[in-house]
């Protein structure tokens, strides 16, 4: 295997902060660029990942049908549940291997082989994360780190970078070593103390998450 073969995308959420717009359809369906928030993701991944995965939650047998008809290859309905319970709880719990993992309101330039690459100079952890530096308006759990290893992430503790949203995970690997639960800031604490959380020294060559109606709005006047 000489690149990551599966990744994974997080679409569940209400994004009760993109308000009145999510009342009518999912946060991944926000128009961007002229398709959608999780089109753009979608079809900058497939021509270098031969699986792509989506969890879906709220709206999801909508949001289901729009990225089927976009080439994804499995969806998985994790409604009412935590953004880590797909870890646990699908048949994705038996991969042992990398598994690229982003949020659908992530828009990034990501070099897929520098990724790996570094994934494997680290030791093919449990789970790496991929970091960026702080960006003005966006909040982010801070990375404390040594030699490439995670100490302490920290939402009021400032450090040179936070975690994007992007991260590489062994879905197998994690089953064996932590507990099962529904929360990454709960995976990644149990990790920490495993010494299996590591921080990727490779970040995303562009990197900006829409998380409000004022960002998407600049998002599409940025491509005007």
């Amino acid at each position: 295997m000489g690149t990551i073969q599966h990744a994974l995308i997080m679409a569940a959420g209400r994004g009760t902060r993109m308000f009145p717009l999510t009342q009518v359809i999912p946060k991944p369906m926000a128009p961007l660029w002229g398709s959608t928030l999780i089109a753009h993701g979608i079809e900058k991944l497939l021509p270098h990942i031969p699986n792509l995965h989506i969890t879906v939650g709220y709206k999801g047998a909508e949001l289901a049908k729009h990225v089927i008809e976009l080439g994804v290859h499995s969806v998985f309905n994790t409604e009412g549940k935590g953004n880590a319970w797909w870890i646990f709880n699908t048949l994705m719990n038996r991969l042992d291997e990398p598994v690229l993992v982003l949020t659908s309101d992530n828009v990034t330039d990501l070099n897929i082989d520098m990724i790996f690459a570094e994934y494997v100079r680290l030791g093919s952890p449990a789970c790496m994360v991929v970091p960026v530096e702080p960006i003005e308006g966006l909040v982010g759990d801070f990375i404390h780190q040594h030699h490439n290893m995670v100490e302490k992430l920290d939402r009021n503790d400032p450090a040179p970078t936070y975690c994007s949203g992007i991260q590489v995970i062994n879905p197998s690997k994690v089953n064996q070593i932590v507990d099962a639960v529904e929360d990454f800031g709960d995976l990644w604490f149990q990790l920490i103390g495993q010494k299996q959380l590591f921080s990727s020294s490779v970040l995303p060559d562009k990197w900006f998450t829409v998380d409000t109606l004022e960002q998407l709005s600049k998002m599409n006047d940025s491509k005007v």
